[in-house]
């Protein structure tokens, strides 16, 4: 994906931990002890809380970023030009729509992180915080979803942060209050309107996707490397890896042809309206 580097976005918030030349909160053997047992209680790393080093072996090491301590660090600026792209082209979007689009933010953090949704470890994957509008990213995903779920490339990364995007602009529109409204009102159907919403927002990923082609931005490969990502992150294949089991009534986020075949959709209408994934749920 072809993309000018521009140092990091004033829509991003760089938290992550730095951790070079000692930083950190010093521990003793007997904090050190306490600390670890602690964690392990909890089951969250919270060494990584402290900006300190980690014995927790590969659990925690899984979620490293080299070289994150750098300000210039490659992955953040190109997440901060795949920011702006998308919100530029949803402020225009909006704008054609007689709508304003207020720009979320981006923040960029390391092991773990507390947001206006409240407390989430790294492992829990890139998400959205309707309650404060801030997209949140530990840039290790990447290497977990390239090394564990088979899905490299740039694009690949660019689709997943424009799905989060898409559940803002979600946010603004309403979709994500009416959903929940709907799921409080019959939690029956609680995951079919969750699935619903993820899908909307894959078709929303494609249509970015289809403003990178228009401007000239994509390269060989990139289309496949989006559509590799929306797979390897279906519930089925993610049951599957987990469990060896397949339970369509838990997902929440659709399968895997469900996923690449609605960011296809957004791709090749470049249309926001083209992505009713609602109408199909059955209630």
């Amino acid at each position: 994906m072809k993309w000018e580097n521009r140092g990091l976005s004033k829509n991003v918030e760089d938290r992550r931990a730095r951790r070079a030349g000692g930083a950190g909160v010093p521990l003793g053997v007997g904090g050190t002890l306490l600390l670890l047992a602690l964690s392990l209680f909890l089951g969250t790393d919270l060494f990584s809380l402290l900006g300190v080093s980690s014995p927790l072996g590969t659990a925690a090491a899984s979620w490293s970023v080299p070289g994150a301590e750098a300000t210039d660090d490659e992955r953040a600026h190109f997440m901060s030009a795949v920011l702006d792209e998308s919100q530029a082209m949803w402020a225009a979007i909006f704008a054609e729509n007689d709508l304003v689009y207020e720009d979320a933010v981006l923040v960029l953090y390391e092991g773990a992180i507390t947001s206006g949704c409240g407390y989430a470890p790294a492992s829990s994957g890139p998400f959205y915080c309707p309650l404060d509008g801030r997209v949140y990213l530990d840039l290790a995903f990447y290497d977990v979803l390239r090394d564990r779920y088979g899905a490299a490339g740039d694009f690949a990364q660019a689709y997943v942060l424009a799905h989060e995007v898409g559940h803002h602009v979600q946010n603004l529109l309403g979709t994500a209050a009416e959903v929940r409204q709907l799921q409080r009102a019959e939690p029956r159907y609680a995951n079919r309107l969750s699935v619903a919403l993820e899908l909307q927002a894959d078709c929303y990923a494609g249509v970015y996707g289809r403003s990178v082609a228009e401007r000239g931005g994509l390269e060989r490969g990139d289309l496949e490397e989006g559509l590799s990502a929306a797979a390897a992150v279906g519930d089925d294949r993610l049951q599957r890896q987990a469990t060896g089991q397949v339970n369509t009534e838990t997902f929440t986020h659709g399968s895997s042809a469900q996923r690449m075949r609605w960011f296809g959709r957004g791709f090749e209408t470049g249309d926001p309206s083209a992505c009713d994934t609602f109408s199909g749920v059955d209630l």
